[in-house]
C-alpha cells in the first residue's frame, strides 16, 4: 500500500558564533574589552523563530527571545549543535469506505517530573538543564498544541494542573488518575471541547484486582458536529517490571474486558485503547494484543514483554558491552507457570489460554512506513530511549468501526542515537509522542469478536 507524506519539524536557527584564531594577546584583550561593553551596554538580543507544521495545510509559529553567546567562552558540552527533529505525517492512499468525520488522537508518556530525578542513572548523558520539568513541560505542550490532535492520552503526569493551566487555554477540558500507593504520577487525558463532548468517564484502580498500583482511564466520547458518532478512548500505563509478565497480561485484559463493556452500552462504539504497554513489538505480550490470545504455557514469564533485549548495548550491535544479569541468569532458572500466576494473567486457572475480548489492530503497524523507522512488524524502531532502553512500548490499538488514515512516523535510528538519549533540548520525555488521524467507518458493525467464554470468565473472575 503507498503512502503519502507531509514533513512537520521544529527549525532552531544556531546563533552567529565568532572564532578566535592566532591573535597575540593585545589584539586578544582589546576583542575581550570589545565584547565587554557590547554586552554591558546593548544587551542585545536576536529573535528566533520556530515553525512546526503538522498537516498539508497547518502550522504554527511561536517565537522565543535567546541571548548572544560570548565566543571567547568556552563551548560547554551541552551547548552542542543538537540533531534536526523532523516527524513526517504519512497518509494512507487506499482506505475503505469511511465516513468525513476524522479525528486525531495522541498517546505520550511525557515522563513524570519526580521520576526523572528519581532514576538519573537512566539520563547521565542529559544535561540538567534539558531534565527540569519547566523545560520539559514548555516543549511538551508546544509540541502537543502544535500537532493539534482532538483527544490526548498522557501517562507518568504528576504535574497535571501545571499542564491543564496550559491546554486549557489551547482549548483542551483535562480529567486525571493519580496511581495508587507511594507514587505521585498518573494518567491524564485532554479533548477539544469544540471537537468531542464527554458523556461517561471510569477510572480503573489495578490494586484493587490484586494488579499492582497502575490506573487506567476510559471515557466515551461524542463528536460535537456529528452527536451520533461516539468513540471509548482508553489510556493505560501497564506495569513497568520486565519479571511480571502475568501482571501485564491481567491489566491489559480487566482494561479491554471493561472497555468492552461499556461499548456495548453505548451502542457497540469503536474503541480505542493508547499508552505505554511496557511490550516490545517482538513480545508474547504484543502478539497477544494482536491476535487476541496466547497460550501462555509456551512462554517464559518473565520474558513475555521482550523489554530485556532492548538495552541499548545489545541494539546497537556492542555485544562486549555491558548486559542486564538478571537475563542471563533467567536461562538457567526454572521459567513454571505457578497456579497464582496463570489466574492473574487469565481470569481462571483451569485455562492456559488467556483471551482478548477485543479484536484490535495497531495503527502504525496498519500504514506503511520508512524502513528506517520501521521494523518488520511495521512499528516504530523506538519510541523511548534513555541509557538503559532502545526501543518501541507506546501504541495506539483500535477496534472495528475505525480505520487509521494516517499517523506521524517517529525519528530515524541515527537521529535518536545523536540525541545521545533523551529527553533532549528539543524534545521533553525520553518517549516520543504519537499521534494517529482515524475515520469511521460507514455503517460500523457490531463488536460480537468478545462473546466468547474465555473472556466471560475473565470477566466474572475479575467481578468488574
Amino acid at each position: 500500500m503507498a503512502s503519502s507524506i507531509t514533513s512537520s519539524s521544529w527549525l532552531n536557527r544556531s546563533p552567529p558564533v565568532a572564532t578566535v584564531g592566532s591573535a597575540d594577546a593585545t589584539s586578544c584583550d582589546s576583542l575581550k574589552r570589545h565584547f565587554f561593553l557590547f554586552f554591558t551596554s546593548s544587551r542585545s538580543i536576536t529573535n528566533s523563530i520556530v515553525s512546526y507544521s503538522y498537516g498539508p495545510t497547518h502550522s504554527i509559529r511561536c517565537s522565543y527571545r535567546r541571548r548572544w553567546l560570548n565566543p571567547l567562552r568556552p563551548r560547554p558540552l551541552d551547548q552542542e549543535p543538537s540533531p534536526e527533529i523532523v516527524r513526517h505525517w504519512i497518509y494512507a492512499d487506499s482506505l475503505p469506505l469511511v465516513s468525513q468525520e476524522k479525528f486525531k488522537i495522541a498517546s505520550y508518556n511525557i515522563l513524570g517530573d519526580k521520576n526523572a530525578f528519581k532514576h538519573k542513572d537512566l539520563y547521565p548523558n542529559v544535561p540538567l538543564q534539558y531534565i527540569k520539568w519547566s523545560h520539559r513541560r514548555r516543549l511538551i505542550c508546544q509540541e502537543l498544541i502544535g500537532l493539534s490532535p482532538d483527544i490526548i492520552c498522557m501517562q507518568e503526569v504528576d504535574r497535571y494542573f501545571d499542564l491543564f493551566n496550559v491546554m486549557e487555554k489551547a482549548g483542551y477540558a483535562g480529567s486525571y488518575k493519580r496511581r495508587t500507593g507511594d507514587n505521585v504520577d498518573g494518567c491524564a487525558m485532554f479533548w477539544k471541547t469544540d471537537s468531542f463532548r464527554l458523556l461517561e468517564e471510569v477510572s480503573i484502580k489495578f490494586k484493587e484486582f490484586g494488579l499492582r498500583d497502575n490506573v487506567a482511564q476510559i471515557s466515551v466520547f461524542e463528536m460535537c458536529k456529528a452527536k451520533s458518532k461516539r468513540l471509548v478512548v482508553c489510556n493505560n500505563h501497564v506495569l513497568y517490571n520486565p519479571s511480571r509478565g502475568e501482571v501485564k497480561l491481567g491489566q491489559i485484559c480487566l482494561l479491554s474486558s471493561k472497555a468492552q463493556i461499556i461499548s456495548k452500552k453505548w451502542g457497540n462504539v469503536p474503541v480505542v485503547l493508547a499508552g505505554d504497554f511496557n511490550c516490545t513489538p517482538q513480545s508474547a505480550i504484543y502478539k497477544f494484543l494482536s491476535s487476541s490470545e496466547l497460550e501462555i504455557k509456551l512462554y517464559n514469564r518473565k520474558d513475555l514483554s521482550g523489554q530485556r533485549a532492548c538495552h541499548p548495548s545489545q541494539v546497537f550491535g556492542a555485544k562486549n558491552e555491558t548486559c542486564n544479569p538478571c537475563t542471563v541468569i533467567d536461562r538457567f532458572l526454572q521459567t513454571g507457570w505457578t497456579d497464582e500466576e496463570i489466574k492473574i494473567a487469565t481470569g481462571n486457572t483451569d485455562s492456559h489460554l488467556t483471551m482478548l475480548p477485543l479484536k484490535l489492530n495497531s495503527s502504525y503497524a496498519c500504514v506503511k512506513g520508512s524502513t528506517k523507522m520501521r521494523d518488520s512488524t511495521g512499528e516504530p524502531l523506538a519510541t523511548s530511549y534513555h541509557s538503559k532502553f532502545f526501543g518501541t512500548v507506546d501504541y495506539l490499538w483500535y477496534s472495528n468501526g475505525l480505520v487509521p488514515t494516517g499517523v506521524l512516523d517517529t525519528l530515524p535510528v541515527d537521529i535518536l542515537r545523536r540525541t545521545g538519549g533523551l529527553p533532549c533540548k528539543k524534545l521533553g520525555s525520553d518517549h516520543l509522542a504519537l499521534v494517529s488521524e482515524f475515520a469511521i467507518l460507514q455503517g460500523t458493525a457490531d463488536n460480537h469478536h468478545g462473546n466468547n467464554t474465555a473472556s466471560s470468565n475473565h470477566l466474572s473472575n475479575t467481578t468488574i
